[in-house]
């Protein structure tokens, strides 16, 4: 197992492809593709609303109940040994006071809920009394309706935000920009209320209502254009902004369309990052047309180099169309001319959820989308390609998927399988098949774990690769009777084996392991289990690390040796934070888990430890590994520090002091004499010829003096002060507040007001060591 010199075979099957005698042999075969995995989430409260669980590109997943939403983070812990997932929870409660929409004076709607609750005519007070939108006295539900997660860029760490509407009509967007922590960023229930009032509670650019609030219709119109339905984010886009010099800024935008109750479109425009009201670009609001409206997705389509945008509503009495959206100064984007009528049958079937696939049409070698909605126990899909006739649309029905009608359905981000899932327990995976001009699909019944047998399915959500699939359910009936108590669980299981993981990580076009945190984990739970890194992966990896030299492959080669190392450790036999009783001596426990102390006992156990040969050969095995991790990464070390020294070389100056340690990031690569790269020599000299002798070196904020740049995790001063260093830009963190890699890999410090745009962008980078976001 050497630190940089690669074992190459010639003959060699690609990763993931094994031959029948490896298959045989391997214990890997035998388990399959869907492997429960621990741990199983219990719920504190029932689940509700609409699509209960939904996964975000960066790996969270959000599970509504009635008591606010639990959220859990898959995390890659390359710092524990444990084989579970790994799994950060936190959670965001359902506000204690009731929303309250505004519809006009206050004193006004007093004197219309009086007349409508003490009416003669049964009709008005009954369709009153019982309206809990109109009349919250009635009883307001308490929980979530529904979750939608936005792309990844959003917020400051460039993380997701998540919009959430409760069932009493509050729809808000949440962030957290801290570990663990969520803040509400915009109200836009009360944005939108303030906005109808402003304008008179008319229609956009129409003239105000002539009639009032004692108006029972009045009443219920302004009530259903701010009862929002669903809510979903749009991808990415750039904006192009005019700056006072008549320079033109792109600015990155995210929409946010929200489907109301009486059929209108409220789309929301945001530049980015998100940080609070002040962020929102534009809202404007488009008429359906749509009679009881129940969904709501976006279809965005390429086509020749150009993208085209639309959304797709679906309603509760059957049909499905989609809208045009014009995207006024967004780069790249065209729109519909006229609203496209995917199904018009109002077969009374309702249509609960829509999924919108981007594909490839090998047959007609061009884009494609494939719109999929479930309607009761039927899949109804819609595939539209773009000809020189125009735009071609094909439909049908799926039928025979399901006995009973479908809860939940889900699709992968980065394919083209979809799941769907009933009451019963039943989930069918679905893979779309071209023909000539339509589409068939593949069915196939994922065969669930004994433990997740015959339990009631409320909701299903698949990660953004498709490696996990994580299941809501509840206890379903026992002998023909209901249970005392009904706990709800998330439960996961494998939808691919770490041996498909690993293929698609060495052939990723993302080249971020973060982005990938889904596929890294089964290949991370197989190296804890097996004790060793797959022959074939680790020959694979080493051959593309020597012919491309990618930064990207050489992080992957740095997680799993790290990996490595934590299956080679013992677990500690008890707690480490738990306290001693022995009286008689004070024993200190190292990082190896040995004993060190007074006596002959220590002694006994190194001798013991030498002369085992198993012990033996771990120690030196452990150590191999040691110095592997350590040589890939300084590897990654040098290759940061060429980057940031190139950003040095092409904003500065002559004799300029950047307050990046340029001079000490020199001597330091230059250090190395086994260090031998022409580009970063010539680089270095240029640099140094351009410094012209000037050093601008640190100062302890102590004691001013001079911090030496003798190490890249930390600097000390003469006087033994310590900071640790940015990993990003290699100064010395001398304030209290910094932000940490989310696996705690390593810090970086926060950018101020003095930094220049090119020293911002670098701090706004993600580890060099395993690609997590700085929080």
């Amino acid at each position: 197992m050497a630190a940089c010199s690669p074992n190459r075979a010639p003959d060699r099957v690609e990763v993931g492809q094994l031959t029948e005698a490896e298959r045989e042999n391997d214990p890997w075969a035998a388990l399959g593709p869907v492997v429960k995995r621990d741990p199983v989430i219990k719920l504190l409260s029932p689940v509700s609303g609409l699509e209960p669980l939904t996964w975000s590109e960066d790996h969270r997943i959000s599970a509504s109940s009635t008591s606010g939403i639990s959220l859990m983070e898959v995390v890659c812990d390359v710092h524990g040994n444990k084989q579970d997932l790994v799994l950060h929870r936190t959670s965001i409660p359902v506000p204690d006071q009731v929303c309250e929409l505004k519809v006009g004076p206050a004193e006004e709607l007093l004197r219309a809920k009086d007349k409508f609750s003490s009416s003669s005519d049964p009709a008005m007070s009954q369709s009153f009394m019982l309206d809990r939108v109109l009349n919250p006295t009635v009883g307001v539900h308490k929980g979530i309706l529904y979750t939608s997660w936005s792309p990844l860029g959003c917020d400051t760490n460039g993380r997701c935000l998540l919009a959430s509407l409760t069932l009493d009509l509050r729809l808000t967007i949440h962030s957290s920009t801290k570990r663990l922590q969520w803040t509400v960023v915009a109200d836009l229930t009360q944005l939108y209320g303030e906005s109808l009032e402003s304008r008179g509670y008319s229609v956009q650019g129409g003239q105000p209502p002539k009639a009032n609030l004692l108006d029972l219709a009045e009443l219920q119109r302004r009530y259903r254009m701010q009862t929002p339905v669903r809510m979903e984010w749009s991808s990415v886009c750039t904006t192009q902004h005019v700056q006072t010099n008549n320079e033109c800024k792109d600015v990155g935008t995210v929409l946010l369309a929200v489907l109301m109750e009486n059929g209108d479109l409220v789309v929301w425009q945001f530049c980015l990052p998100m940080l609070g009201k002040d962020s929102v670009l534009s809202c404007n609001t488009i008429q359906s047309g749509v009679l009881s409206p129940s969904v709501l997705a976006w279809w965005e389509y390429e086509h020749s180099g150009r993208k085209m945008s639309g959304l797709i509503v679906g309603s509760k009495l059957g049909p499905v169309k989609i809208l045009p959206v014009n995207l006024k100064a967004v780069k790249g984007y065209f729109t519909l001319r006229q609203p496209v009528v995917l199904w018009q049958e109002s077969d009374q079937i309702p249509v609960h959820n829509i999924k919108c696939i981007s594909l490839f049409h090998p047959k007609q070698n061009c884009n494609c989308s494939l719109v999929v909605a479930a309607r009761g126990s039927y899949l109804f899909w819609c595939l539209l390609l773009i000809s020189k006739a125009g735009l071609n649309v094909h439909n049908s029905h799926v039928t025979g998927l399901h006995s009973t009608p479908i809860v939940s359905m889900t699709a992968s981000r980065q394919g083209s399988s979809i799941y769907t899932c009933s009451m019963d327990g039943t989930v069918k995976k679905l893979t779309p098949i071209f023909t000539d001009m339509a589409v068939a699909f593949k069915q196939e019944e994922i065969v669930l774990p004994e433990s997740m047998a015959g339990r009631r399915m409320h909701g299903i959500a698949v990660s953004p690769h498709g490696a996990y699939l994580a299941l809501v359910s509840t206890e379903g009936m026992t002998n023909g009777q209901h249970p005392v108590s009904r706990p709800y669980q998330v439960q996961f299981v494998t939808l691919k084996t770490p041996n498909d993981a690993a293929a698609e990580l060495l052939e990723s076009p993302v080249q971020s392991l973060f982005k990938q945190t889904d596929l890294l984990d089964l290949v991370r739970w197989r190296v804890l289990r097996d004790k060793r890194i797959p022959a074939l992966l680790q020959e694979e990896l080493d051959d593309k690390v020597h012919n491309t030299g990618s930064p990207y492959l050489w992080r992957l080669k740095l997680f799993l040796v790290r990996v490595l190392y934590q299956s080679l450790q013992k677990a500690p036999v008890e707690a480490r934070w738990r306290p001693t009783h022995e009286d008689s001596k004070v024993f200190v426990k190292d990082e190896e888990g040995g004993v060190a102390g007074e006596g002959g006992g220590g002694e006994e156990e190194v001798v013991s430890k030498l002369q085992d040969p198993e012990a033996r050969a771990l120690e030196e095995q452990t150590g191999e590994v040691i110095a592997w991790i350590e040589a890939v990464e300084a590897h990654l070390t040098r290759e940061h520090m060429k980057r940031v020294l190139g950003e040095v070389y092409l904003h500065t100056w002559i004799t300029e002091n950047t307050s990046i340690p340029t001079r000490g990031v020199c001597d330091f690569l230059t250090s190395d004499p086994t260090y031998e790269d022409r580009a970063a020599q010539v680089l270095i000299g240029h640099i140094q010829k351009k410094m012209n002798k000037q050093t601008f070196p640190e100062y302890c904020s102590l004691c001013k003096e001079v911090l030496p740049f003798t190490d890249r995790k930390q600097a000390v001063c003469s006087n033994g002060h310590m900071w640790l260093r940015c990993v990003l830009s290699y100064q010395a963190c001398q304030t209290l507040a910094y932000r940490r890699c989310l696996l705690q890999d390593s810090i970086a410090r926060l950018p101020v007001p003095e930094d220049p745009d090119w020293i911002k962008r670098i701090l706004q980078g993600p580890c060099t060591f395993c690609d997590s976001p700085l929080l």
